[in-house]
Parts: C-alpha cells; sequence; structure tokens
C-alpha cells in the first residue's frame, strides 16, 4: 500500500494518512524514512521487509546532511543529522515523535552497533 505525503510517496502495510502502518501505530508514530537502499519511503523497517524486493542498507555517516526523515502529519523533511540530535517533535508543525523509535536507529542508521 502506498500514499502521498506532500508529493512523496511513502510505502507501508495498512498504512494510515500520517504514515502510520501496522507494525507502528501509536499517535506519535508520524515519522517516515527514505531507505538509502532504494530512496523510497517507508512507514517502518518492517514495512520495507515486507514489501520491497531488496535488503536495507542504512544511511551512512557522511550522508546524514541528506533528508531522510518525514514528518506524516505536515509532510516536513529532516535531515538525518537533524533527527538524530534529538529531536523530538516536528521543527514545523510541533507533532510529538515516539521517543521509542530512539531504539531502532541502528535499522536506519549507521551508529557503529
Amino acid at each position: 500500500m502506498q500514499l502521498q505525503v506532500k508529493g512523496e510517496t511513502v510505502f507501508g502495510l495498512d498504512i494510515d494518512a500520517e504514515t502510520r502502518c501496522g507494525h507502528y501505530r501509536t499517535d506519535r508514530d508520524v515519522v517516515a524514512i527514505r531507505f538509502y537502499c532504494c530512496r523510497h519511503w517507508y512507514a517502518c523497517h518492517d514495512c520495507h521487509i515486507a514489501l520491497a524486493d531488496h535488503p536495507a542498507e542504512v544511511w551512512p555517516r557522511q550522508l546524514w546532511g541528506e533528508r531522510a526523515i518525514l514528518c506524516g502529519a505536515c509532510g516536513e523533511q529532516l535531515s538525518v543529522h537533524q533527527y538524530l540530535k534529538g529531536v523530538s517533535a516536528c521543527p514545523s508543525c510541533a507533532v510529538h515523535f515516539n521517543p521509542g523509535c530512539q531504539l531502532h536507529h541502528h535499522l536506519y542508521f549507521e551508529t557503529g552497533q
């Protein structure tokens, strides 16, 4: 399944209008990630596993300046650097992001883990 957020196509299973998916559905699960391997937006890592025809690759540190985080509430795009600096809410619309997502950073970004 896919949807459009400010002109960007986001893929996910059972995805809603703010990029929540069947795997993560709280009011704070409004972040989609542009995957480094294919440059497509997915609601989460599990959605990428289910829908993509290739394994995920993490964003290398030298490319953390690229915009790879999409706020599902307003469509604002953040760089990996901005997001990993501890942004707890969208700088554009102030919707709060799920703090539990920090547990999954290693699935998306080169972290040394």
